[in-house]
Protein backbone atom coordinates (compact mmCIF):
# COMPACT_ATOMS: atom_id res chain seq x y z
CA UNK A 1 0.00 0.00 0.00
CA UNK A 2 1.07 3.69 -0.82
CA UNK A 3 1.89 6.00 1.67
CA UNK A 4 -0.80 8.40 0.47
CA UNK A 5 -3.10 4.85 0.90
CA UNK A 6 -1.92 4.38 4.12
CA UNK A 7 -2.23 8.25 5.13
CA UNK A 8 -5.93 8.28 3.34
CA UNK A 9 -6.93 5.22 5.56
CA UNK A 10 -5.23 6.37 8.68
CA UNK A 11 -7.59 9.47 8.26
CA UNK A 12 -10.90 7.84 8.09
CA UNK A 13 -9.90 5.30 10.64
CA UNK A 14 -9.63 8.34 12.87
CA UNK A 15 -13.09 9.90 11.44
CA UNK A 16 -14.71 6.63 12.43
CA UNK A 17 -13.86 6.60 15.72
CA UNK A 18 -14.52 10.43 16.55
CA UNK A 19 -17.99 9.88 15.31
CA UNK A 20 -18.28 6.45 17.44
CA UNK A 21 -17.28 8.09 20.35
CA UNK A 22 -19.65 9.00 23.25
CA UNK A 23 -18.94 12.64 23.36
CA UNK A 24 -19.16 13.25 19.38
CA UNK A 25 -22.04 11.09 19.35
CA UNK A 26 -23.70 14.14 21.96
CA UNK A 27 -22.20 16.85 20.08
CA UNK A 28 -23.53 15.30 16.83
CA UNK A 29 -27.15 15.09 18.70
CA UNK A 30 -26.70 18.37 19.86
CA UNK A 31 -26.10 20.08 16.74
CA UNK A 32 -29.17 18.33 15.18
CA UNK A 33 -31.26 19.57 18.24
CA UNK A 34 -29.73 22.98 17.28
CA UNK A 35 -30.07 23.24 14.08
CA UNK A 36 -33.98 22.76 14.22
CA UNK A 37 -34.31 26.03 16.61
CA UNK A 38 -35.33 29.75 16.10
CA UNK A 39 -34.02 32.46 15.73
CA UNK A 40 -34.90 35.50 17.83
CA UNK A 41 -36.66 38.08 15.62
CA UNK A 42 -38.36 35.45 13.66
CA UNK A 43 -41.76 34.04 14.37
CA UNK A 44 -41.87 30.84 16.99
CA UNK A 45 -43.51 28.18 15.70
CA UNK A 46 -47.08 27.33 16.40
CA UNK A 47 -47.41 23.98 18.80
CA UNK A 48 -50.51 22.58 20.16
CA UNK A 49 -49.87 20.29 23.68
CA UNK A 50 -51.93 19.02 26.34
CA UNK A 51 -51.97 20.35 30.17
CA UNK A 52 -51.86 18.63 33.24
CA UNK A 53 -55.46 18.29 33.37
CA UNK A 54 -56.27 17.68 29.88
CA UNK A 55 -56.92 20.69 28.09
CA UNK A 56 -55.35 21.24 24.75
CA UNK A 57 -53.25 24.82 24.41
CA UNK A 58 -51.91 26.52 21.44
CA UNK A 59 -49.59 29.37 20.87
CA UNK A 60 -52.21 30.77 18.45
CA UNK A 61 -54.66 30.39 20.96
CA UNK A 62 -52.52 33.31 22.84
CA UNK A 63 -52.10 35.83 20.03
CA UNK A 64 -52.09 39.26 21.43
CA UNK A 65 -50.52 38.56 24.65
CA UNK A 66 -46.82 37.77 25.31
CA UNK A 67 -46.17 34.02 26.00
CA UNK A 68 -43.22 32.70 28.36
CA UNK A 69 -42.11 29.27 27.95
CA UNK A 70 -40.22 27.05 30.22
CA UNK A 71 -38.57 24.26 29.62
CA UNK A 72 -38.50 22.37 33.01
CA UNK A 73 -38.07 19.02 35.26
CA UNK A 74 -38.89 19.15 38.85
CA UNK A 75 -35.09 16.81 39.60
CA UNK A 76 -32.64 19.61 38.02
CA UNK A 77 -30.79 20.92 40.66
CA UNK A 78 -30.75 24.11 38.35
CA UNK A 79 -34.92 24.21 38.06
CA UNK A 80 -34.98 23.43 41.84
CA UNK A 81 -32.77 26.31 42.53
CA UNK A 82 -35.82 28.74 41.22
CA UNK A 83 -38.68 26.92 42.79
CA UNK A 84 -36.95 25.61 46.26
CA UNK A 85 -37.11 29.33 47.81
CA UNK A 86 -40.27 30.25 45.97
CA UNK A 87 -38.59 32.69 42.92
CA UNK A 88 -40.42 31.19 40.18
CA UNK A 89 -43.51 30.76 41.61
CA UNK A 90 -43.29 34.60 42.52
CA UNK A 91 -42.41 35.58 38.76
CA UNK A 92 -44.91 33.31 37.28
CA UNK A 93 -47.52 35.13 39.46
CA UNK A 94 -46.60 38.60 39.27
CA UNK A 95 -46.53 38.64 35.18
CA UNK A 96 -49.52 36.90 35.06
CA UNK A 97 -51.45 38.72 37.45
CA UNK A 98 -52.11 41.60 34.71
CA UNK A 99 -53.52 38.58 31.96
CA UNK A 100 -51.04 40.15 29.33
CA UNK A 101 -48.48 37.48 30.02
CA UNK A 102 -49.16 33.59 29.64
CA UNK A 103 -46.32 31.21 31.62
CA UNK A 104 -46.59 27.88 29.78
CA UNK A 105 -44.13 25.53 31.61
CA UNK A 106 -43.23 22.34 29.01
CA UNK A 107 -41.73 18.89 30.34
CA UNK A 108 -40.57 17.24 27.18
CA UNK A 109 -39.48 14.48 29.41
CA UNK A 110 -38.80 10.76 27.76
CA UNK A 111 -41.20 8.62 29.65
CA UNK A 112 -38.98 5.92 29.97
CA UNK A 113 -36.25 8.16 32.05
CA UNK A 114 -36.29 8.17 35.82
CA UNK A 115 -37.79 11.82 35.83
CA UNK A 116 -40.60 11.53 33.81
CA UNK A 117 -43.81 12.69 34.96
CA UNK A 118 -47.35 11.48 34.26
CA UNK A 119 -50.20 14.47 35.09
CA UNK A 120 -51.70 12.99 37.58
CA UNK A 121 -47.74 13.41 39.76
CA UNK A 122 -48.13 16.68 38.26
CA UNK A 123 -50.61 17.89 39.62
CA UNK A 124 -49.95 16.53 42.34
CA UNK A 125 -46.29 18.53 41.98
CA UNK A 126 -48.18 21.81 40.78
CA UNK A 127 -50.00 21.63 44.31
CA UNK A 128 -47.29 21.03 46.20
CA UNK A 129 -44.81 23.54 45.29
CA UNK A 130 -47.54 26.42 44.54
CA UNK A 131 -46.96 26.56 40.83
CA UNK A 132 -48.61 29.70 39.11
CA UNK A 133 -47.98 29.13 35.75
CA UNK A 134 -50.37 29.60 33.56
CA UNK A 135 -50.52 25.76 32.38
CA UNK A 136 -48.16 22.78 32.44
CA UNK A 137 -48.01 20.95 29.07
CA UNK A 138 -46.76 17.80 28.72
CA UNK A 139 -44.31 17.14 25.73
CA UNK A 140 -43.53 13.45 26.05
CA UNK A 141 -42.51 12.67 22.43
CA UNK A 142 -40.28 15.80 22.51
CA UNK A 143 -41.26 17.49 18.92
CA UNK A 144 -41.80 21.04 20.73
CA UNK A 145 -38.78 21.07 22.62
CA UNK A 146 -36.99 20.01 19.65
CA UNK A 147 -38.71 22.76 17.43
CA UNK A 148 -37.06 25.30 19.79
CA UNK A 149 -34.29 23.65 20.22
CA UNK A 150 -34.66 23.64 24.11
CA UNK A 151 -31.27 21.87 25.38
CA UNK A 152 -31.74 22.73 29.33
CA UNK A 153 -33.74 22.69 32.10
CA UNK A 154 -34.47 25.23 32.75
CA UNK A 155 -34.74 27.01 28.89
CA UNK A 156 -36.66 30.59 28.54
CA UNK A 157 -38.57 31.67 25.37
CA UNK A 158 -40.36 34.51 25.47
CA UNK A 159 -42.53 36.07 22.55
CA UNK A 160 -44.60 38.79 21.89
CA UNK A 161 -48.21 39.30 21.15
CA UNK A 162 -47.42 39.36 16.99
CA UNK A 163 -45.80 35.96 17.42
CA UNK A 164 -42.25 37.01 16.86
CA UNK A 165 -39.32 35.48 19.39
CA UNK A 166 -38.34 38.65 21.76
CA UNK A 167 -35.63 36.21 23.82
CA UNK A 168 -34.45 32.72 24.38
CA UNK A 169 -31.62 31.47 26.54
CA UNK A 170 -30.84 31.36 30.35
CA UNK A 171 -32.91 32.75 33.37
CA UNK A 172 -30.28 34.93 34.24
CA UNK A 173 -26.65 35.76 34.37
CA UNK A 174 -25.00 33.61 37.13
CA UNK A 175 -24.63 30.06 36.03
CA UNK A 176 -24.66 28.30 39.11
CA UNK A 177 -27.71 26.05 41.03
CA UNK A 178 -27.52 27.93 44.30
CA UNK A 179 -30.49 30.04 45.17
CA UNK A 180 -28.54 32.62 46.67
CA UNK A 181 -26.72 34.16 43.64
CA UNK A 182 -30.92 34.88 42.18
CA UNK A 183 -30.37 38.01 43.77
CA UNK A 184 -27.29 39.47 42.70
CA UNK A 185 -28.03 38.09 39.31
CA UNK A 186 -29.58 40.24 36.08
CA UNK A 187 -32.99 39.02 35.22
CA UNK A 188 -33.38 38.18 31.62
CA UNK A 189 -37.33 37.44 32.13
CA UNK A 190 -37.73 40.67 34.05
CA UNK A 191 -35.40 42.43 31.67
CA UNK A 192 -37.43 41.79 28.55
CA UNK A 193 -40.56 41.83 30.15
CA UNK A 194 -39.50 45.93 30.75
CA UNK A 195 -38.33 46.46 27.42
CA UNK A 196 -41.40 45.02 25.45
CA UNK A 197 -43.72 46.97 27.99
CA UNK A 198 -41.64 49.89 27.38
CA UNK A 199 -41.36 49.62 23.13
CA UNK A 200 -37.59 49.48 23.81
CA UNK A 201 -34.77 47.26 22.39
CA UNK A 202 -34.37 43.93 24.44
CA UNK A 203 -30.99 43.70 25.27
CA UNK A 204 -29.31 41.05 25.26
CA UNK A 205 -32.05 39.14 23.48
CA UNK A 206 -30.29 35.78 23.32
CA UNK A 207 -27.94 34.15 25.77
CA UNK A 208 -26.75 30.24 26.12
CA UNK A 209 -29.41 28.41 28.85
CA UNK A 210 -27.07 26.88 31.56
CA UNK A 211 -28.91 23.80 33.58
CA UNK A 212 -29.59 20.12 33.19
CA UNK A 213 -29.99 18.37 29.64
CA UNK A 214 -33.41 17.98 28.31
CA UNK A 215 -33.96 14.47 28.57
CA UNK A 216 -35.64 13.61 25.08
CA UNK A 217 -36.47 10.34 23.82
Amino acid sequence: MTKTRTAAALTALAALALLLAPGAMQAEADHNIKSQGVVTGEAAPDFTLTDTNGTEHSLSDFAGKTVILEWTNKTCPFVRKFYDEGHMQGWQQETTAGGDVVWLSIDSTNPNHGSFMDAGTWNGFIEQEGINSTAVLLDADGQVGKAYAAKTTPHIYIIDGEGTLRYQGAIDSIRSAKAKDIDKADNYIVNTLEALANGSEVSPDTTTAYGCSVKYR
